[in-house]
């Protein structure tokens, strides 16, 4: 089933032929179903192809994802109204708040002992945490090889497709026992790491995280179908969770249901489910600077910093997941920029100066282009194997996944269907 609206400058023919595209992929069982929307000035194009599950109902519009770190600028924005409010400070440690990650030890080296280390330079920042350079991050490579790979597995903290489900304090205790692969502030390396938001707004705030969001971003956006767990209803429209095995055989409900009563860990970094709605709500709030239908939910300063290119030259001469991230592109807080189409474009597609996107690893993708008053939105359920390739799909570079390739033809259609 697929439902559509009339969107204006779209072309008819390439929007078919866009879809039969997307068709084709879940009719070769690529994938049991996808979901996919187009926005531009307001008027939406939506598509909703295949199934829930392998012989389920069909998909809908309205069905419920899993986003995975599509979740990370959502738990941003709450960090950012507590800044706003004073609560909080970008550039001020976050130690009051987070004792455990007071007083922080670094390794000589990647393949240093974990005893071998040096004291922190400096305490870490929220804007640290916010761009991942608090000094813990994932090494990408397979298998562990490194002590420090190994405590981090023994840790249950090992990077991965299943996030971290500790109590909050918990959770604290096993990162404060760890020492950091790098100085504060020294580079940014992609970790679980930004799952200690969560904890530390809700530890300002007096209130469970998933609380906080509800109050200050989901129902002021009106994102009633957003949350870390659903309701009974909900989970009849949660898509299932399916994966390719080594002989690229689809396999489906590889994670189970969603909650109905909040988990143990509201993970900031991928606990939430979304819709495409819902999430479109999110995006337009951020492209608005901070508002919609005339609710602020953030100041334009914010978003705009937010949407800003924050790393250095140095920082990006470091790989991101061993994939080429910051070719033509760049990191705000929890936001990937692009800074250079030309040079961006050919290994991410195409998109305008100051696009911005967070993707999820579960094959949940986004961008907002705001010279094109564009965005598109591409949902999948597909759990990774960590390799290099699941790695190059979280660093947003889906063409270089096997698992996701259809996701770019996606997005080179829209484009071309809008004559960009």
């Amino acid at each position: 089933m697929h439902r559509t609206s009339n969107i204006g400058g779209l072309s008819t023919a390439r929007l078919k032929r866009m879809r039969d595209v997307m068709a084709g992929h879940v009719a070769h069982r690529g994938v049991p179903g996808l979901v996919t929307l187009v926005s531009r000035h307001g008027e939406v194009h939506a598509e909703a192809i295949g199934n829930m599950a392998i012989g389920g109902a069909p998909i809908e519009r309205d069905t419920l994802f899993r986003i995975a770190s599509m979740t990370k600028p959502i738990a941003a924005v709450a960090a950012m109204i507590l800044v706003e409010e004073c609560k909080l400070r970008l550039d001020d440690p976050v130690d009051a708040f987070l004792p455990e990650l007071a007083n922080r030890k670094v390794l000589r080296s990647i393949e240093s002992d974990m005893d071998d280390t040096v004291p922190a330079e400096r305490a870490i920042t929220l804007r640290d945490i916010l761009t991942f350079r608090l000094g813990y991050g994932m090494i990408p490579i397979f298998p562990d090889r490194h002590p420090i790979q190994k405590a981090i597995t023994a840790a249950g903290l090992a990077p991965g497709p299943v996030f971290p489900t500790f109590p909050p304090d918990e959770l604290m205790r096993r990162y404060g026992a760890l020492p950091l692969v790098h100085q504060p502030g020294e580079r940014l390396t992609y970790s679980h790491a930004i799952d200690v938001v969560g904890v530390l707004v809700s530890r300002i705030e007096g209130k469970p995280f998933y609380q906080v969001l509800d109050e200050r971003i989901l129902q002021p956006l009106g994102m009633i179908d957003t949350g870390f767990f659903v309701s009974v209803e909900g989970r009849r429209r949660a898509a299932t969770m399916y994966r390719l095995d080594d002989q690229d055989r689809l396999q489906h409900d590889v994670m189970g249901q969603p909650h109905i009563s909040p988990p143990a860990f509201c993970n900031a970094g991928g606990g939430l489910w979304s819709t495409a709605d819902d999430y479109l709500r999110f995006i337009e709030m951020l492209m608005g600077d901070g508002t919609l239908d005339g609710v602020r939910v953030l100041s334009a300063d914010s978003a705009r910093l937010m949407r800003t290119d924050r790393l250095t030259d140095e920082h990006k001469q470091h790989s991101f997941l061993g994939a080429p991230f910051w070719i033509g592109r760049g990191f705000g807080l929890n936001l990937s920029v692009v800074t250079d189409p030309a040079m961006s474009a050919p290994l991410f597609g195409p998109g305008g100066v100051g696009t911005f996107s967070w993707p999820g690893a579960y094959g949940t993708w986004w961008q907002a282009d705001p010279a094109a008053g564009l965005i598109l939105l591409y949902l999948i359920q597909n759990m990774p194997t960590l390799s290099g390739d699941a790695a190059a799909a979280v660093a947003g570079n889906t063409s270089r996944a096997k698992l996701q390739a259809v996701q770019p033809k996606f997005v080179h259609r829209s484009y071309r269907a809008l004559g960009l």
